[in-house]
């Protein structure tokens, strides 16, 4: 049995092998290579190696080759109707190119190990991807909630790490902390570590800070990370023991973390530029937040 596929936009420089696991079946590297080699998979109906990159419009030929293996899709998560119709209440921004939405608490971008639920899961079944497939280009905590940016194509996933690695991509962070800081403005430079395996990576860590109102007892802050670190936000501000607020894990021993208290962090706005347009992407604060910051004493200026 032959089957013919045709390569679209999103794929061109890409390599033969990549295409497959994204597009057929996530196999082990060393049975595509076997199957590439006897000629089962073909490019224009000629034998090619696995590095192969693909050209726009290149027919991709595959010859009785039907592995049942496919780790990604066992891994999905399959969202109900009702998960799929909510989430246009939380879009921002949706045009061809890519999707923002405002994220809620306590939604994971991607599946893993302890939770399947997932934002691009859910988005994938929704009629905003009818025609193309979630691409995630910068991750943000779980528990916290706001501006998400997700590329509809190849093409703007690229462009989006570019312009965040380059640090063109501006974000503005919301949260309440514990305490009240020394100063009213300032900047953290920090060297934070992490763990790959077994092996301890060091990386540096800047973010500029603004108070916006404070009592003894908690502080309201706008934070503007020039970084991107893995829990940077909320390491730097532990380190100058001012937690943020209902943070389990960067939190003093003897806080009592309860599970309704929600983590008082929320990414605000993102700003850039795509040929000389401006984009400025802002995710309201939930009620809950509002909430919080009633509750504290804390002048709500957003």
């Amino acid at each position: 049995m032959k089957k013919i596929h045709s390569v679209n936009n999103d794929f061109v420089n890409a390599r033969l092998d990549k295409w497959y696991k994204r597009n057929i079946c996530d196999v082990p590297q060393s049975l595509l290579e076997k199957n590439i080699r006897k000629g089962k998979i073909k490019v224009n109906n000629k034998k090619v190696k696995s590095s192969y990159k693909l050209k726009k419009n290149d027919e991709i030929f595959i010859f009785d080759f039907n592995p049942t293996l496919d780790k990604k899709n066992k891994n999905k998560y399959l969202p109900s109707k009702k998960e799929i119709s909510s989430t246009s209440k939380f879009i921002i921004e949706d045009n061809d190119n890519f999707i923002v939405i405002n994220k809620p608490a306590g939604l994971p971008v991607q599946s893993g190990t302890k939770s399947k639920r997932n934002i691009l899961d859910i988005l994938g079944k929704t009629k905003h991807f009818l025609y193309s497939k979630p691409y995630t280009v910068h991750r943000i905590d779980k528990e916290t909630t706001g501006v998400l940016l997700i590329a509809k194509n190849r093409k703007y996933a690229q462009l989006f790490t570019s312009l965040f690695r380059i640090r063109k991509i501006y974000k503005t962070y919301l949260c309440i902390v514990i305490g009240e800081m020394e100063k009213n403005k300032g900047t953290f430079e920090d060297i934070l570590y992490y763990y790959e395996k077994d092996k301890k990576i060091s990386a540096k860590a800047i973010t500029h800070y603004e108070v916006l109102d404070s009592n003894n007892n908690y502080s309201f802050l706008k934070l503007n990370p020039t970084t991107g670190r893995k829990h940077q936000i909320r390491k730097q501000l532990f380190i100058r023991n001012h937690p943020v607020l209902g943070d389990d894990k960067y939190n003093y021993p003897h806080y009592k973390f309860n599970k309704k208290n929600k983590l008082m962090l929320h990414a605000y706005k993102l700003n850039f530029f795509i040929d000389n347009k401006k984009y400025e992407l802002i995710a309201e604060i939930s009620d809950d937040f509002k909430k919080i910051l009633k509750e504290k004493y804390l002048k709500n200026s957003f």
